[in-house]
């Protein structure tokens, strides 16, 4: 399904900016990635108040209002939340999640900007938001003359623009430096069945919570208790690891660096976990994905690459089989970098994976 170009957190503002001031948008988008702080950061710059409407708590009567008779007239009189005086920015989220009678008493409201004998104010602006089928969301099917009155943007997570934002909202340090290790830990895609899944809302909803305690008080034990609380269980074993081998200086780049060997000690089984995870994803970060133009540079990362997979294999087969082993959802390694393990390394690769 064509949700309209994807885009980033900045370029989304700036479509704002541009579009909304003068047409209404839709946002598409996975739950937790910011589109509801977006448009009330959106309306602050535009200096306007902002008035959400939650769709999939809304009946049609809380949109066109209740009948009145009037000099002998009915005349539907809307709401005092939505007929304002002054303008305003009206941010209707989880549109798509409406029935279809509500969605039809939008229709007015997001062409004409007038619901009954209202008129919104002029100046006032109107945004939709709504999230896609394949998020496990609650989304019902937008008729076409809905989707017609609106400008459509679908709101991709930019790891990088994320991590400039956290550092000057002063999101918890160890959020901030586990996901500039592993930045596409940031999202993952919603699970069908029920648990906590990763997204910018829950990594921000962690921080809150490790804030909460205090450093003081935070234990091994105590981050495994938040972390599974806000993120995917993965996501939250890796986290957990990741303040251990803090503590035991264990560091990806002084590997890379040969300042230091991968932990073999059995009780850092859970920091080698992390570090190989971190490490199969900085190859797939530095290596480009056919070595026609491959730097120099690039070159010598693949011979330490393979190098550090040896010796992976040395401590733990199952380990260094993790690094180079397709695995589903993910990205996996450059071909060529598969065909060199499979010359150089063959008993790590499956035959499946040949």
């Amino acid at each position: 399904m064509n949700l309209g170009a994807k885009v980033t957190q900045k370029q989304l503002m700036n479509v704002l900016l541009n579009v909304a001031v003068t047409r209404p948008v839709f946002i598409w988008g996975a739950p937790g990635i910011g589109k509801s702080a977006l448009v009330e950061e959106f309306a602050s710059q535009v200096g306007l108040p902002c008035v959400s409407l939650l769709g999939s708590q809304l009946a049609p009567e809380d949109i066109i209002g209740v009948p009145q008779i009037i000099n002998g007239k009915t005349e539907f009189c809307p709401p005092t939340m939505i007929a304002k005086d002054e303008p305003y920015c009206l941010f209707l989220d989880e549109l798509n999640a409406c029935s279809q009678e509500v969605q039809k008493s939008f229709y007015s409201l997001i062409h004409d900007r007038r619901v009954g004998n209202y008129t919104l104010p002029e100046g006032s602006i109107v945004i939709g938001a709504g999230n896609r089928a394949q998020d496990s969301a609650i989304v019902k099917t937008m008729s076409s003359a809905l989707i017609n009155r609106m400008f459509h943007a679908q709101l991709h997570v930019s790891h990088k623009e994320w991590l400039e934002w956290a550092m000057g909202a002063s999101i918890h340090p160890l959020v901030i430096e586990y996901l500039q290790v592993r930045p596409d830990h940031l999202w993952k895609q919603p699970p069908k069945h029920e648990e906590p899944f990763s997204t910018p809302r829950s990594w921000h909803m962690l921080s809150d919570a490790l804030y909460e305690y205090g450093d003081e008080n935070l234990t091994t034990e105590i981050i495994g208790i938040l972390a599974e609380g806000c993120i995917s269980p993965q996501h939250a074993a890796q986290f957990k690891a990741f303040y251990k081998q803090s503590d035991t200086k264990y560091y990806l780049n002084k590997i890379l660096a040969g300042e230091m060997k991968f932990p073999s000690a059995p009780e850092d089984r859970d920091i080698l976990y992390f570090l190989v995870q971190s490490f199969r994803a900085q190859i797939i970060k530095e290596l480009p994905p056919t070595n026609e133009k491959i730097s120099g540079t690039q070159r010598n990362f693949a011979h330490q690459a393979k190098s550090l997979i040896k010796d992976l294999a040395a401590i733990s087969h199952e380990m260094a089989q993790l690094v180079v082993v397709n695995q589903e959802d993910e990205d996996n390694l450059p071909n060529w970098f598969m065909t060199e393990i499979i010359r150089d390394l063959p008993r790590l690769v499956d035959r499946k994976d040949k």
